[in-house]
């Protein structure tokens, strides 16, 4: 496909720039190239200086049969940001640069339209529905082009406004799009949204924007909103990589003290319910900054004493 693709763009190829392009040697480029033509596809090699390999009568439809939504979509699920193996990232790194002229543009502000975020905000356990207007935002956001917009708050309130999509995100089971307003960067649930109405006018993107970069920061903000409580503690070494399983992102390990233990600092939604989580981890967590969890650590303790001695 690959191969096929650059003929298109190119016109005319040597088995050298094939090998160069697509990172494979010359022979193998060779052997692809002498296949294509077994297989019947309208392609022809021209020997002697200048020469090279040419589709027949210079066709420019897409032979690889991949439409420009195909295309999108292939980098829209596989871009730097997603959840795609390197492998899958690799070719398709190798694939955009054969695209034809019109697929190449929105092929490649597909692979920066979308993060995944795996991580839940919560416990709950949602069932996965793509959301009403996933695929016209996506299509707004790799045109880019402004949207009427539609939008029901948690109140129930609904508004209306013009929004510059700038990527969409999915965290776990919920989709967002993140955008540009008259009122700064906004992050709107894409659940929430009632009504889309594209604009023909372009979306002011500024210059540095990277969307996995703008959504960590989006993502950091509301786990602390999340989880305002922070202590410190140290731990004992072995003990690093069970807190980091039972904690995630609400722990920050930093460096070592005299005794050999680890500092670290952990975030919670209160004092109560955070000494509850760590009561269990007293073997090698021993908190220092935080009169009330310690209190409350000591309340449990003498429970379990009075509860099972």
């Amino acid at each position: 496909m690959a191969i096929l693709l650059l003929l298109q763009q190119r016109e005319q190829v040597t088995a050298a720039e094939v090998a160069r392009e697509l990172e494979v040697s010359e022979r193998t480029a060779r052997r692809d190239l002498d296949a294509l033509a077994m297989a019947g596809v309208p392609v022809y090699s021209m020997q002697g200086r200048g020469g090279g390999w040419r589709l027949v009568g210079g066709a420019r439809t897409d032979l690889s049969g991949l439409t420009a939504g195909e295309a999108r979509a292939l980098f829209l699920v596989a871009g730097p940001a997603s959840a795609a193996t390197p492998a899958v990232k690799a070719a398709l790194r190798k694939l955009v640069h054969a695209l034809p002229e019109p697929f190449r543009v929105q092929a490649e502000a597909a692979a920066s339209a979308m993060v995944v975020d795996s991580r839940r905000w919560g416990s709950s356990r949602v069932e996965y529905r793509p959301p009403r207007f996933l695929d016209e935002l996506q299509e707004a956001v790799i045109r880019g082009v402004q949207v009427q917009l539609g939008y029901v708050d948690r109140k129930g309130t609904e508004t209306e406004r013009t929004v510059h999509p700038l990527g969409v995100v999915a965290k776990g089971p919920t989709w967002y799009l993140v955008s540009n307003t008259d009122a700064g960067r906004r992050t709107f649930r894409i659940d929430r949204v009632s009504s889309v109405a594209s604009i023909d006018d372009p979306v002011h993107r500024p210059e540095d924007f990277n969307l996995a970069e703008s959504w960590r920061e989006i993502a950091d903000e509301v786990d602390r909103k999340r989880t305002p409580l922070e202590i410190q503690a140290v731990c004992a070494p072995d003990g690093i990589d069970l807190l980091r399983m039972v904690l995630e992102h609400r722990l920050e390990v930093g460096g070592s003290t005299s005794d050999g233990r680890i500092e670290v600092v952990i975030r919670g939604h209160n004092e109560y319910a955070l000494a509850g989580e760590l009561a269990g981890l007293v073997e090698w967590l021993e908190v220092i900054g935080s009169p009330g969890v310690r209190d409350h650590l000591a309340s449990i303790g003498n429970a379990l004493i009075n509860q099972y001695r």
